[in-house]
C-alpha cells in the first residue's frame, strides 16, 4: 500500500517517516485491500500531549479515519493504528456479511 505523510509546519525526519510507514503498512495483515493511505502530522502549541497524527485509509468503496493525540507522534501513530485495526475488522465483517 503507498502511503504518503505530510508534516504540517514542520519537518518530520526520516526515522520518524519510516516507523509511521511501517505501522500504516501493517494495517494490510487486517484486511488486504487497501487502496492507499493519508498521515497528516501536526503540532499544537498548548499541553503536554501536543502531537496529533490524523490517518486516512482509502478501502474499496469508502475511506476510514483516526484521529489521536498523545506526547509523541510515535504514541499517537500507535493508537491510531489500532483504532484502524478495529475498524477494519469491522470493516472486514460487513463485507463478507453483505455476501
Amino acid at each position: 500500500m503507498k502511503v504518503q505523510v505530510h508534516s504540517i509546519h514542520f519537518d518530520a525526519d526520516q526515522k520518524l517517516i519510516d516507523f509511521i510507514e511501517k505501522k500504516v503498512n501493517k494495517l494490510d495483515t487486517f484486511y488486504d485491500r487497501l487502496i492507499d493511505g493519508e498521515v497528516f502530522l501536526r503540532l499544537n502549541n498548548e499541553g503536554i500531549e501536543n502531537k496529533t497524527v490524523e490517518i486516512r485509509v482509502k478501502v474499496p468503496g469508502g475511506e476510514l479515519f483516526a484521529k489521536e493525540q498523545a506526547r509523541t507522534f510515535e504514541a499517537a501513530t500507535d493508537q491510531a493504528t489500532e483504532g484502524l485495526r478495529a475498524q477494519l475488522l469491522k470493516y472486514k465483517t460487513k463485507q463478507h456479511e453483505g455476501r
